[in-house]
Protein backbone atom coordinates (compact mmCIF):
# COMPACT_ATOMS: atom_id res chain seq x y z
CA UNK A 1 0.00 0.00 0.00
CA UNK A 2 1.23 3.50 -0.85
CA UNK A 3 1.73 6.25 1.69
CA UNK A 4 -0.37 9.40 1.40
CA UNK A 5 0.40 11.69 -1.52
CA UNK A 6 1.28 14.59 0.79
CA UNK A 7 3.99 12.49 2.39
CA UNK A 8 5.40 11.64 -1.02
CA UNK A 9 5.32 15.25 -2.22
CA UNK A 10 7.05 16.74 0.82
CA UNK A 11 10.70 16.65 -0.16
CA UNK A 12 13.45 15.55 2.20
CA UNK A 13 15.47 18.21 3.99
CA UNK A 14 18.77 17.54 2.22
CA UNK A 15 20.87 19.09 4.95
CA UNK A 16 19.81 16.32 7.33
CA UNK A 17 21.05 13.70 4.87
CA UNK A 18 24.35 15.56 4.62
CA UNK A 19 24.59 15.65 8.41
CA UNK A 20 23.94 11.92 8.60
CA UNK A 21 26.61 11.23 5.96
CA UNK A 22 29.07 13.50 7.77
CA UNK A 23 28.48 11.61 11.01
CA UNK A 24 29.06 8.31 9.24
CA UNK A 25 32.42 9.59 8.05
CA UNK A 26 33.22 10.75 11.58
CA UNK A 27 32.41 7.28 12.88
CA UNK A 28 34.98 5.96 10.41
CA UNK A 29 37.62 8.25 11.89
CA UNK A 30 37.37 11.25 9.52
CA UNK A 31 37.66 14.76 10.91
CA UNK A 32 34.59 16.61 9.61
CA UNK A 33 34.00 20.34 10.04
CA UNK A 34 30.27 20.97 10.29
CA UNK A 35 29.02 24.04 8.44
CA UNK A 36 25.76 22.53 7.24
CA UNK A 37 23.21 22.65 10.07
CA UNK A 38 21.74 25.85 11.50
CA UNK A 39 22.52 25.07 15.12
CA UNK A 40 24.96 27.25 17.07
CA UNK A 41 27.80 25.39 18.73
CA UNK A 42 27.37 27.31 21.98
CA UNK A 43 25.72 25.48 24.89
CA UNK A 44 22.51 26.76 26.42
CA UNK A 45 23.49 29.46 28.98
CA UNK A 46 23.82 28.24 32.55
CA UNK A 47 20.95 30.34 34.00
CA UNK A 48 18.52 28.70 31.55
CA UNK A 49 19.78 25.21 32.37
CA UNK A 50 19.55 25.93 36.08
CA UNK A 51 15.99 27.15 35.69
CA UNK A 52 15.09 23.96 33.86
CA UNK A 53 16.66 21.81 36.57
CA UNK A 54 14.87 23.79 39.27
CA UNK A 55 11.57 23.25 37.46
CA UNK A 56 12.15 19.51 37.40
CA UNK A 57 13.06 19.45 41.08
CA UNK A 58 9.95 21.48 41.89
CA UNK A 59 7.78 18.92 40.13
CA UNK A 60 6.82 21.03 37.12
CA UNK A 61 6.41 17.97 34.91
CA UNK A 62 2.70 18.15 34.09
CA UNK A 63 0.85 19.71 31.17
CA UNK A 64 0.46 23.45 30.94
CA UNK A 65 -2.53 25.09 29.21
CA UNK A 66 -2.45 24.51 25.46
CA UNK A 67 -1.57 28.14 24.75
CA UNK A 68 1.30 28.04 27.20
CA UNK A 69 2.35 28.81 30.76
CA UNK A 70 0.63 32.09 31.73
CA UNK A 71 3.82 33.45 33.29
CA UNK A 72 5.75 32.79 30.07
CA UNK A 73 3.10 34.42 27.89
CA UNK A 74 3.33 37.45 30.16
CA UNK A 75 7.14 37.41 29.93
CA UNK A 76 7.06 37.28 26.12
CA UNK A 77 4.68 40.24 26.12
CA UNK A 78 7.20 42.01 28.36
CA UNK A 79 9.94 41.19 25.85
CA UNK A 80 8.04 42.99 23.07
CA UNK A 81 7.56 46.03 25.28
CA UNK A 82 11.17 46.13 26.50
CA UNK A 83 12.91 45.41 23.19
CA UNK A 84 10.54 46.94 20.66
CA UNK A 85 8.29 49.33 22.55
CA UNK A 86 5.21 47.40 21.42
CA UNK A 87 2.42 46.61 23.87
CA UNK A 88 1.21 43.06 23.30
CA UNK A 89 -1.72 41.41 25.03
CA UNK A 90 -0.47 38.08 26.45
CA UNK A 91 -3.79 36.67 25.31
CA UNK A 92 -2.54 36.97 21.71
CA UNK A 93 0.39 34.61 22.37
CA UNK A 94 0.57 30.88 21.84
CA UNK A 95 3.65 29.01 23.12
CA UNK A 96 4.55 26.14 20.81
CA UNK A 97 7.01 23.23 20.41
CA UNK A 98 9.57 25.23 18.45
CA UNK A 99 8.75 27.80 15.81
CA UNK A 100 7.84 24.82 13.63
CA UNK A 101 4.86 24.23 15.91
CA UNK A 102 3.93 27.89 15.54
CA UNK A 103 4.09 27.75 11.76
CA UNK A 104 2.05 24.54 11.64
CA UNK A 105 -0.70 26.15 13.74
CA UNK A 106 -0.65 29.29 11.58
CA UNK A 107 -0.92 27.35 8.33
CA UNK A 108 -3.72 25.15 9.70
CA UNK A 109 -5.66 28.15 11.01
CA UNK A 110 -5.33 30.37 7.95
CA UNK A 111 -5.37 28.34 4.75
CA UNK A 112 -7.91 25.99 3.22
CA UNK A 113 -6.99 23.26 0.71
CA UNK A 114 -5.80 24.71 -2.58
CA UNK A 115 -5.16 28.18 -1.24
CA UNK A 116 -1.73 29.72 -1.75
CA UNK A 117 0.85 31.53 0.34
CA UNK A 118 3.70 33.47 -1.30
CA UNK A 119 7.25 32.73 -0.12
CA UNK A 120 10.71 33.92 -1.12
CA UNK A 121 12.73 31.48 -3.25
CA UNK A 122 15.36 30.79 -1.92
CA UNK A 123 13.87 30.30 1.52
CA UNK A 124 13.61 27.86 4.40
CA UNK A 125 12.18 24.70 2.78
CA UNK A 126 9.96 23.60 5.66
CA UNK A 127 7.80 26.69 5.15
CA UNK A 128 6.42 25.42 1.87
CA UNK A 129 6.21 21.89 3.26
CA UNK A 130 3.99 23.02 6.13
CA UNK A 131 1.68 24.59 3.57
CA UNK A 132 1.52 21.27 1.71
CA UNK A 133 0.84 19.42 4.95
CA UNK A 134 -2.44 21.33 5.38
CA UNK A 135 -3.27 20.87 1.65
CA UNK A 136 -2.43 24.49 0.84
CA UNK A 137 0.38 25.48 -1.53
CA UNK A 138 3.54 27.46 -0.92
CA UNK A 139 4.35 29.47 -4.05
CA UNK A 140 8.02 30.36 -4.37
CA UNK A 141 8.71 33.84 -5.74
CA UNK A 142 12.19 34.08 -7.30
CA UNK A 143 14.32 36.65 -5.49
CA UNK A 144 17.94 37.73 -5.86
CA UNK A 145 20.49 40.29 -4.70
CA UNK A 146 18.54 43.13 -6.30
CA UNK A 147 15.87 42.82 -3.56
CA UNK A 148 18.22 41.50 -0.90
CA UNK A 149 16.92 37.98 -1.54
CA UNK A 150 13.63 39.13 0.00
CA UNK A 151 10.09 39.73 -1.19
CA UNK A 152 9.07 43.28 -2.03
CA UNK A 153 5.64 44.84 -2.33
CA UNK A 154 6.11 44.94 -6.11
CA UNK A 155 6.91 41.21 -6.24
CA UNK A 156 3.97 40.37 -4.00
CA UNK A 157 1.63 42.41 -6.19
CA UNK A 158 2.96 40.80 -9.36
CA UNK A 159 2.62 37.23 -8.07
CA UNK A 160 -0.66 37.58 -6.18
CA UNK A 161 -3.18 35.29 -7.86
CA UNK A 162 -6.82 34.33 -7.48
CA UNK A 163 -5.96 31.61 -4.93
CA UNK A 164 -3.42 33.65 -2.95
CA UNK A 165 -4.44 34.14 0.68
CA UNK A 166 -1.21 35.16 2.38
CA UNK A 167 2.48 36.04 2.39
CA UNK A 168 5.22 34.61 4.59
CA UNK A 169 8.31 36.77 5.12
CA UNK A 170 11.41 35.65 7.04
CA UNK A 171 13.20 38.60 8.60
CA UNK A 172 16.15 37.90 8.56
CA UNK A 173 15.91 35.06 6.08
CA UNK A 174 17.41 31.62 5.83
CA UNK A 175 19.63 30.83 3.84
CA UNK A 176 20.68 34.42 3.11
CA UNK A 177 20.63 36.23 6.46
CA UNK A 178 19.17 39.34 4.81
CA UNK A 179 16.52 41.74 6.11
CA UNK A 180 13.43 43.30 4.59
CA UNK A 181 13.77 47.09 5.01
CA UNK A 182 11.17 48.41 7.43
CA UNK A 183 9.51 50.63 4.82
CA UNK A 184 9.26 47.68 2.42
CA UNK A 185 7.74 45.43 5.09
CA UNK A 186 5.15 48.11 5.83
CA UNK A 187 4.35 48.33 2.12
CA UNK A 188 3.93 44.54 1.92
CA UNK A 189 1.65 44.64 4.96
CA UNK A 190 -0.51 47.38 3.45
CA UNK A 191 -0.80 45.49 0.17
CA UNK A 192 -1.70 42.19 1.82
CA UNK A 193 -4.25 43.89 4.07
CA UNK A 194 -5.86 45.63 1.08
CA UNK A 195 -6.21 42.26 -0.65
CA UNK A 196 -7.82 40.70 2.41
CA UNK A 197 -4.95 38.30 3.00
CA UNK A 198 -2.70 37.34 5.90
CA UNK A 199 0.87 38.43 6.55
CA UNK A 200 3.08 36.02 8.54
CA UNK A 201 6.51 37.26 9.62
CA UNK A 202 9.15 34.79 10.77
CA UNK A 203 11.43 36.54 13.27
CA UNK A 204 13.36 33.48 14.41
CA UNK A 205 16.69 35.26 13.74
CA UNK A 206 15.46 38.74 14.63
CA UNK A 207 17.66 39.03 17.74
CA UNK A 208 20.65 37.93 15.65
CA UNK A 209 20.87 41.11 13.59
CA UNK A 210 24.43 42.38 13.91
CA UNK A 211 24.17 46.07 13.09
CA UNK A 212 21.24 48.02 14.44
CA UNK A 213 17.97 46.78 15.92
CA UNK A 214 15.17 46.48 13.35
CA UNK A 215 11.62 46.93 14.63
CA UNK A 216 9.49 43.86 15.14
CA UNK A 217 6.56 43.20 12.82
CA UNK A 218 4.51 43.05 16.03
CA UNK A 219 4.33 46.83 15.73
CA UNK A 220 2.60 46.73 12.33
CA UNK A 221 -0.81 45.93 13.80
CA UNK A 222 -2.87 43.19 15.37
CA UNK A 223 -3.68 41.64 12.00
CA UNK A 224 -0.07 40.41 11.51
CA UNK A 225 1.10 36.99 12.70
CA UNK A 226 4.64 36.88 14.10
CA UNK A 227 6.49 33.70 14.97
CA UNK A 228 9.68 33.37 16.95
CA UNK A 229 11.80 30.71 18.60
CA UNK A 230 14.00 30.22 21.63
CA UNK A 231 16.31 28.05 19.51
CA UNK A 232 18.69 30.45 17.81
CA UNK A 233 19.46 33.61 19.81
CA UNK A 234 18.53 32.02 23.13
CA UNK A 235 20.50 28.84 22.23
CA UNK A 236 17.74 26.38 23.17
CA UNK A 237 17.53 24.25 20.01
CA UNK A 238 16.95 20.94 21.79
CA UNK A 239 14.44 22.42 24.22
CA UNK A 240 11.93 22.77 21.36
CA UNK A 241 10.19 25.99 22.24
CA UNK A 242 8.78 28.88 20.21
CA UNK A 243 5.76 31.12 20.05
CA UNK A 244 3.17 32.63 17.77
CA UNK A 245 1.74 36.14 18.13
CA UNK A 246 -1.63 36.23 16.38
CA UNK A 247 -4.74 38.40 15.92
CA UNK A 248 -7.23 38.12 18.81
CA UNK A 249 -9.91 36.59 16.57
CA UNK A 250 -7.65 33.64 15.74
CA UNK A 251 -6.85 32.67 19.34
CA UNK A 252 -9.84 30.32 19.92
CA UNK A 253 -8.97 28.40 16.75
CA UNK A 254 -5.28 28.27 17.67
CA UNK A 255 -6.20 27.02 21.14
CA UNK A 256 -8.30 24.21 19.65
CA UNK A 257 -5.61 23.29 17.17
CA UNK A 258 -2.88 23.28 19.83
CA UNK A 259 -4.98 21.07 22.07
CA UNK A 260 -5.36 18.53 19.29
CA UNK A 261 -1.99 18.70 17.55
CA UNK A 262 0.46 18.73 20.50
CA UNK A 263 -1.64 19.51 23.61
CA UNK A 264 1.06 21.81 25.03
CA UNK A 265 4.69 22.79 24.60
CA UNK A 266 7.26 21.07 26.88
CA UNK A 267 6.63 22.21 30.44
CA UNK A 268 10.24 22.16 31.63
CA UNK A 269 11.30 24.16 28.59
CA UNK A 270 8.68 26.79 29.31
CA UNK A 271 9.96 27.28 32.86
CA UNK A 272 13.54 27.47 31.56
CA UNK A 273 12.48 30.10 29.02
CA UNK A 274 11.52 32.43 31.85
CA UNK A 275 15.24 32.62 32.66
CA UNK A 276 16.06 33.06 28.96
CA UNK A 277 13.98 36.24 28.90
CA UNK A 278 15.40 37.54 32.16
CA UNK A 279 17.47 40.69 31.41
CA UNK A 280 20.31 39.20 33.50
CA UNK A 281 20.82 36.50 30.84
CA UNK A 282 21.14 38.94 27.94
CA UNK A 283 24.86 39.83 28.38
CA UNK A 284 25.74 36.13 27.94
CA UNK A 285 23.69 35.98 24.76
CA UNK A 286 25.07 39.23 23.38
CA UNK A 287 28.64 38.01 23.89
CA UNK A 288 27.86 34.98 21.78
CA UNK A 289 26.23 37.15 19.14
CA UNK A 290 29.44 39.20 18.99
CA UNK A 291 31.36 36.00 18.33
CA UNK A 292 29.00 35.10 15.49
CA UNK A 293 29.60 38.55 13.98
CA UNK A 294 33.36 37.97 14.02
CA UNK A 295 32.87 34.64 12.28
CA UNK A 296 30.65 36.23 9.63
CA UNK A 297 33.17 38.93 8.84
CA UNK A 298 36.12 36.56 8.60
CA UNK A 299 34.33 33.88 6.59
CA UNK A 300 32.74 36.29 4.12
CA UNK A 301 36.10 37.78 3.17
CA UNK A 302 37.72 34.34 2.96
CA UNK A 303 35.04 32.87 0.68
CA UNK A 304 35.28 35.85 -1.66
CA UNK A 305 39.04 35.34 -1.85
CA UNK A 306 38.48 31.69 -2.84
CA UNK A 307 36.17 32.66 -5.70
CA UNK A 308 32.74 32.21 -4.13
CA UNK A 309 30.25 34.92 -5.07
CA UNK A 310 28.83 36.59 -1.94
CA UNK A 311 27.07 39.69 -3.32
CA UNK A 312 25.55 40.78 0.00
CA UNK A 313 26.84 40.76 3.56
CA UNK A 314 24.15 39.04 5.64
CA UNK A 315 22.70 41.41 8.22
CA UNK A 316 21.64 38.62 10.55
CA UNK A 317 21.28 34.90 11.27
CA UNK A 318 24.47 32.81 10.84
CA UNK A 319 24.60 31.85 7.18
CA UNK A 320 26.45 32.90 4.05
CA UNK A 321 24.71 32.13 0.76
CA UNK A 322 27.36 31.89 -1.92
CA UNK A 323 27.37 31.53 -5.70
CA UNK A 324 29.54 28.73 -7.10
CA UNK A 325 29.63 29.35 -10.88
CA UNK A 326 33.43 29.63 -10.81
CA UNK A 327 33.82 25.98 -9.83
CA UNK A 328 32.01 24.45 -12.79
CA UNK A 329 29.71 22.04 -10.95
CA UNK A 330 26.27 22.11 -9.43
CA UNK A 331 25.60 22.56 -5.73
CA UNK A 332 25.04 18.93 -4.79
CA UNK A 333 28.16 17.81 -6.64
CA UNK A 334 30.25 20.50 -4.98
CA UNK A 335 28.85 19.74 -1.52
CA UNK A 336 29.65 16.06 -1.98
CA UNK A 337 33.15 16.82 -3.21
CA UNK A 338 33.90 19.08 -0.26
CA UNK A 339 32.54 16.57 2.22
CA UNK A 340 34.41 13.57 0.83
CA UNK A 341 37.67 15.25 -0.19
CA UNK A 342 37.99 18.13 2.27
CA UNK A 343 35.94 16.93 5.21
CA UNK A 344 33.82 20.10 5.16
CA UNK A 345 30.05 19.73 5.32
CA UNK A 346 27.93 22.48 3.69
CA UNK A 347 24.39 22.64 2.29
CA UNK A 348 23.53 22.75 -1.44
CA UNK A 349 21.38 25.70 -2.41
CA UNK A 350 18.67 23.59 -4.01
CA UNK A 351 17.59 22.65 -0.50
CA UNK A 352 16.09 26.14 -0.32
CA UNK A 353 14.13 26.34 -3.55
CA UNK A 354 14.20 26.08 -7.31
CA UNK A 355 15.48 29.53 -8.24
CA UNK A 356 19.19 29.15 -9.05
CA UNK A 357 19.57 26.83 -6.09
CA UNK A 358 21.97 24.56 -7.94
CA UNK A 359 24.26 27.55 -8.45
CA UNK A 360 24.59 28.31 -4.74
CA UNK A 361 25.62 26.72 -1.44
CA UNK A 362 25.03 27.75 2.16
CA UNK A 363 27.76 27.98 4.79
CA UNK A 364 26.63 28.02 8.43
CA UNK A 365 29.21 29.74 10.63
CA UNK A 366 28.05 27.81 13.67
CA UNK A 367 31.39 26.35 14.63
CA UNK A 368 34.44 27.92 16.30
CA UNK A 369 36.46 30.45 14.31
CA UNK A 370 39.55 28.24 14.43
CA UNK A 371 37.54 25.43 12.82
CA UNK A 372 36.16 27.83 10.22
CA UNK A 373 39.71 28.89 9.38
CA UNK A 374 40.71 25.24 9.07
CA UNK A 375 37.72 24.63 6.80
CA UNK A 376 38.76 27.48 4.51
CA UNK A 377 42.31 26.11 4.30
CA UNK A 378 40.86 22.75 3.29
CA UNK A 379 38.62 24.38 0.68
CA UNK A 380 41.57 26.23 -0.78
CA UNK A 381 43.53 23.02 -1.05
CA UNK A 382 40.59 21.10 -2.52
CA UNK A 383 39.39 23.73 -5.00
CA UNK A 384 42.74 25.11 -5.99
Amino acid sequence: MAVARRAQEIEPFRVMAILARARELQAQGRDIIHMEVGEPDFPTPAPIIQAGMAALQAGHTHYTPALGLPALRQAIAGYYLERHGVEVDPGRLCVTPGASGALLLAMAALFDPGEEVLLADPGYPCNRHFARLVEARGVGVPVGPETGYQLSAELVSRHWGPRTRGVLVANPGNPTGTLVPDAELRAIHALVRDKGGWLIVDEIYHELVYEGAPPSAAGLGEDVLVLNSFSKYWLMTGWRLGWLLAPPALMPALDRLAQNVFLAAPTVSQHAALAALDPATRPLLEARKDELRRRRDWLGAALARLGFDVPLVPQGAFYLYAGIDRFGMDAEALAEKLLLEAGVAITPGNDFGAHQGRRHVRFAYTTALARIQEAVARLENCLG
